[in-house]
Parts: C-alpha cells; structure tokens; sequence
C-alpha cells in the first residue's frame, strides 16, 4: 500500500531553514509526481510545491517562491522540500502527496516560524 512518511519539520526562528523529507512506499516512486501541501492555523490547504519524475520542479506557490526549492532522490525515494528564509506566516502543517487512483497523503510534520 501507498505510504508517505514525512519529517524534519520543528521550531525555527524568522529567517532560519528546514529540511523536509518525504519517505516514500508502495508504489514506483521514480514513475510518479509528488507534491508538497500545506495548512497553515485557520488558513485553507495550498500546494506549496510539484515535482516531476525527471526532478523538474513546477508550481511554486507564489509566497515561496525564491525561498523553497523541492528536490528528489528516485534511488532513495524522497522527496524534499529546502525552506530557507523561513517567514511566520510559513507555520503550517506540511504533506507530501501523490496521486495514484486518488490523492494519498502522509501525515504531516509540523513547521512553526517564530519572530
């Protein structure tokens, strides 16, 4: 079964970076696209970012773009997701998905940006 394990989110202050990790199972990760979600407290879900297979990225949301930048490993199937100058209004609940039928997504790592 389809299974996405993300990590690496945590306490950062204004300005500081995270690393996210998306590990991924159950399906033929270098085959599919995956994309990075978020929720923000009392916000909608936005796609924050997609990746192809070849590692092409696409969809930036325009609030982070030029300072998240989404890569892949197909040999360790993960998917990342660098934040660099991290604002307050980044605090969110972030996922990786990908679609196969229908969405999947993991559970979540928990960012919060601090001023």
């Amino acid at each position: 079964q389809v299974q996405l394990v993300e990590s690496g989110g945590g306490l950062v202050q204004a300005g500081g970076s995270l690393r996210l990790s998306c590990a991924a199972s159950g399906f033929t990760f270098s085959r599919e696209t995956l994309s990075w979600y978020r929720q923000g407290p009392g916000k909608e879900r936005e796609l924050v970012a997609t990746i192809t297979p070849a590692n092409t990225p696409l969809n930036y949301a325009d609030a982070v773009k030029g300072r998240f930048t989404v890569s892949r490993d197909n040999d360790q199937k993960t998917v990342y997701l660098q934040m660099n100058s991290l604002k307050p209004e980044d605090t969110a609940l972030y996922h990786c998905t990908v679609v196969r039928a229908r969405r999947y997504w993991g559970p979540g790592t928990q960012v919060t940006v601090y001023s």
